[in-house]
């Protein structure tokens, strides 16, 4: 059995989203200390729908892949339905990934978090606090 599922393989040698984006209403960066990865997630937001997404991931093929699919699902959505998109989510979508890369997959869904975080910040948009969680019951730990 492959190590990596055909989607994982193809959103790493082939990255939707990727880059960088000007004047983007909304920004967030993560990363995690013990494997070094790093993920930016950049959004544009018209009347509360995520109109464009970009990424910059610094890391494993796994953190593309999951950097590139988590983009993918949250494009054209409400900031609503963006915020409740989970780690686990990601992983499906990619038919799975090791259990020892799932840090990749929660890196995606807390740098689109830290992106809305920082959108409802600059605007400010009150917002309820647990929306965001907090690193407590993470696998690894924020350092960005």
């Amino acid at each position: 059995m492959a190590l990596y599922s055909e989607k994982v393989m193809d959103h790493f040698k082939n990255p939707r989203n990727v880059g960088t984006m000007e004047n983007a209403d909304g920004v967030g960066e993560v990363g995690n200390a013990k494997c070094g990865d790093i993920m930016k997630i950049y959004l544009k937001i018209d009347d509360g729908i995520i109109t464009d997404v970009k990424f910059e991931t610094f890391g494993c093929g796994s953190a593309i892949a999951s950097s590139s699919m988590a983009t993918e699902m949250i494009k054209g959505k409400p900031l609503s339905e963006a915020l409740q998109l989970t780690n686990k989510a990601v992983a499906e979508a990619l038919d799975g990934l090791p259990a020892h890369k799932m840090h990749c997959s929660v890196l995606a869904e807390e740098a689109i978090k830290a992106a809305v975080k920082d959108y409802y910040d600059k605007n400010g948009i009150k917002y309820d606090e647990k929306l965001f969680g907090s690193c407590d019951s993470c696998c690894h730990e924020c350092e960005i």
